[in-house]
């Protein structure tokens, strides 16, 4: 997985976060997109709402980093 320094991770404006206000699970490139779609439900402390908004930001992300996404809803990780 591509690992971001502290100091980069500071530097990216929130959109580009899975879960933006919280800064969680980047997805600057294809392995953060994997890695944010396999932690999708760790995530704590966060609404229904904000797991369809960050599923939308993974999903255009996904599609821009050429990542195959099964999942038609944040719903279903983990239950084929």
């Amino acid at each position: 997985m591509a690992d971001l320094k502290t100091a980069d991770r500071d530097a990216l404006d929130s959109s580009t976060f899975a879960f933006a206000k919280q800064r969680k699970e980047p997805l600057e490139n294809a392995s953060h997109v994997r890695n944010a779609i396999a932690r999708f439900n760790q995530v704590k402390d966060v609404s229904d709402d904000e797991r369809d908004a960050a599923w939308k930001r993974i999903k255009a992300a996904a599609k821009k980093h050429g990542v195959d996404v099964q999942e038609k809803s944040w719903r279903e990780i983990g239950k084929g």
